[in-house]
């Protein structure tokens, strides 16, 4: 029983010192900011959007529109 305490104990301390590291060395931010931001920035940057400049006015509907 001591040996399995022991045991969980040490992946515990593992799992703790992964962590720590990554706060740390802010990997998490680093990911977001060198993979992460890019790839979601190349994906949307080319996702084809409605261009509301070409919409005729009278196909806009009235925010203001009363009941």
């Amino acid at each position: 029983m001591k040996k399995f305490i022991l045991k969980i104990f040490g992946i515990l301390a593992v799992i703790y010192a992964a962590l720590f590291a990554v706060f740390y060395y802010d990997l998490d931010g680093k990911f977001i900011y060198y993979i992460f931001e890019p790839f979601m920035v190349k994906r949307f940057d080319n996702m084809k959007r409605e261009d509301n400049l070409e919409t005729p006015y009278d196909m806009k509907e009235d925010v203001m529109k009363e009941e």
